[in-house]
């Protein structure tokens, strides 16, 4: 045998011990606080700041829709109706997102934001007013753009404190990658 397929018995015994689940642990913590349905008691601490991320991550996709929309009703030029077919795709997409993070937070046990009053603040990206075709796909270029930074990041600082909000983050997040692929090719024609 070579010394790579050898292995140790006394190695292979404590590898295999640490990969034993607590199953006192996994009892305690589906008996306890049965109302909070999934989130489990290891959500601890950070369930309420993830809470809050993907609520400003909600702002963000309800603004990027509702500029989306009034880009795609207001699209005007030689370009427009093959571009304004692309911003309603996109304000349909953006809204589905929104849909999924809003249920989301339902699981969390948190309540998601649908407050028009503070959506602009709370959200990363700008609502835009451009009448001018190519500075509409701009504006929704630096939105995509901004949207690809903000879940880059919020996945990264939800790392493996939450895996099903991280896994969907990055759905949205290649959503939106493709998105801004898109509007960068529409820029440059």
């Amino acid at each position: 045998m070579t010394q790579q397929t050898q292995q140790n018995p006394a190695t292979t015994a404590a590898t295999a011990s640490a990969l034993v689940l607590d199953e006192k642990a996994l009892h305690q913590a589906a008996t306890s606080d049965l109302d909070e349905g999934a989130v489990t008691p290891a959500y601890g601490p950070h369930r309420d700041a993830i809470v809050k991320l993907l609520n400003d991550a909600l702002a963000t996709e309800l603004v990027c829709v509702l500029r989306y929309k009034r880009h795609y009703f207001t699209a005007d030029g030689l370009e427009s109706p093959a571009i304004a077919a692309e911003f309603l795709v996109h304000a349909n997409e953006e809204s589905a997102h929104a849909d999924m993070i809003a249920q989301r937070i339902v699981q969390l046990g948190g309540e998601p934001d649908f407050s028009p009053s503070t959506l602009l603040e709370r959200s990363h990206a700008d609502y835009d007013e451009s009448s001018d075709l190519k500075a509409m796909v701009r504006a929704n270029l630096v939105a995509e753009r901004i949207a690809v930074e903000a879940y880059r990041q919020m996945i990264n600082l939800i790392g493996d404190k939450d895996p099903t909000t991280r896994r969907m983050l990055e759905g949205i997040l290649a959503d939106e990658e493709e998105h801004a692929d898109e509007l960068k090719d529409w820029l440059h024609r």
